[in-house]
């Protein structure tokens, strides 16, 4: 009685949502104007499910616990709520621009890169540097320079950004809207902790990406030839059993956001959080710990969608066939035409030898008078 009475405070309360049979993922399946993922996760307070174990505190505005396997939705707050991603963002801007650019390419970044606001690897205006170096430079120390050059690299700014909200649709990724590569404050720009366990989930798939976002330390060029090292800022790579990457990121209005997975025992759990205002590296722990306790275990409360199915395109319609010539023999009375090989009609072409020859003949009798 006394579980019964705090579920009942906790529902009326609105901070907690629990699973049950008539509103778990399949009930949500059939909800048409359900977000995307399922009924329970619409809400802003925490949904899981009843039989699970506690889940750890966290300060965070919202957050997802995901299997990346499954794609099941271990636990959320909420999920689709919509807020400024900072360097999160740098995920979609890696997975946008990885298959578009040639690793080895060589790049010159400009002036206006180079000199990009907050946290950079440093570029200067040569062609020193490799796609695959910026790539480090992007996910490792979250070079806001390195994304601008990235984006110059693929056409430009507007067309990088054009591209990137296309692949956030195309993942389904629709609480996102991506108003820089790098993810600086913008109005307008925003992603929700959904959306960034759709886009680490799909970016881990990718081998170039997983090897970006778990490098620990690298050589970056420097001018004359040189090299100097960069590190990895995800503090708990190499710290945190199977950690992976793969992105954090803070400004003074988004505050602090994460996106990150690990993998233990052949499994993979992805957790993201948003709108932090302390130190959120032991409540992602906590929160991995807590994923990898529960996938297998617990009712979900939602789904990592698929991408979008590509539109098949309609073929063009046929233009229609023209009507075959028919060839018929002359009239016995002279009425009706024959129909040459190259669809000329005989009684054409000998009407107009005819004219051809009276003229040939009135210019002859005209050269006389003359």
């Amino acid at each position: 009685m006394k579980h019964v009475s705090l579920i009942s405070a906790l529902a009326v309360a609105g901070s907690l949502t629990f699973v049950t049979p008539a509103t778990g993922p399949a009930a949500a399946a059939a909800d048409d104007n359900a977000p995307i993922g399922g009924t329970l996760l619409a809400g802003r307070g925490v949904v899981v499910d009843p039989a699970a174990k506690r889940l750890p505190k966290t300060e965070a505005s919202a957050f997802v616990v995901a299997d990346a396997d499954t794609g099941e939705v271990l636990a959320a707050k909420n999920p689709h709520g919509r807020f400024l991603p900072a360097s999160t963002l740098k995920a979609l801007t890696a997975l946008t621009l990885i298959p578009k650019l040639d690793k080895k390419k060589m790049i010159k970044p400009s002036q206006d890169a180079c000199n990009v606001e907050g946290s950079a690897v440093g570029l200067t205006p040569h062609k020193i540097y490799t796609v695959e170096d910026l790539f480090r430079a992007l996910m490792m120390v979250s070079g806001n320079d390195a994304a601008v050059a990235l984006a110059e690299a693929n056409g430009g700014l507007a067309k990088t950004l054009a591209d990137m909200n296309t692949e956030a649709k195309r993942l389904q990724a629709l609480d996102t809207v991506a108003k820089t590569p790098n993810g600086l404050d913008k109005p307008g720009q925003s992603s929700s902790a959904y959306d960034l366990a759709l886009i680490g989930r799909a970016g881990l798939a990718d081998p170039a990406f997983r090897k970006y976002v778990g490098t620990k330390v690298a050589n970056f060029p420097a001018p004359k030839g040189d090299h100097y090292q960069i590190a990895n800022h995800n503090r708990l790579l190499g710290r945190y059993p199977g950690m992976i990457g793969v992105k954090n990121g803070w400004t003074s209005k988004a505050l602090g956001s994460f996106v990150g997975a690990a993998k233990r025992d052949g499994h993979t759990i992805i957790v993201t959080v948003m709108r932090h205002e302390g130190s959120f590296w032991p409540e992602v722990q906590d929160l991995l710990d807590w994923g990898f306790a529960a996938r297998g275990k617990t009712t979900p409360v939602g789904t990592l969608v698929g991408p979008a199915p590509t539109p098949t395109p309609t073929p063009p319609a046929a233009p229609p066939k023209a009507a075959p010539a028919v060839s018929k023999p002359a009239d016995a009375a002279g009425g009706s035409p024959v129909t040459g090989p190259a669809g000329v009609t005989v009684l054409a072409v000998a009407a107009l030898g005819g004219l051809a020859w009276l003229g040939y003949g009135m210019r002859r009798r005209r050269a006389r008078r003359d």
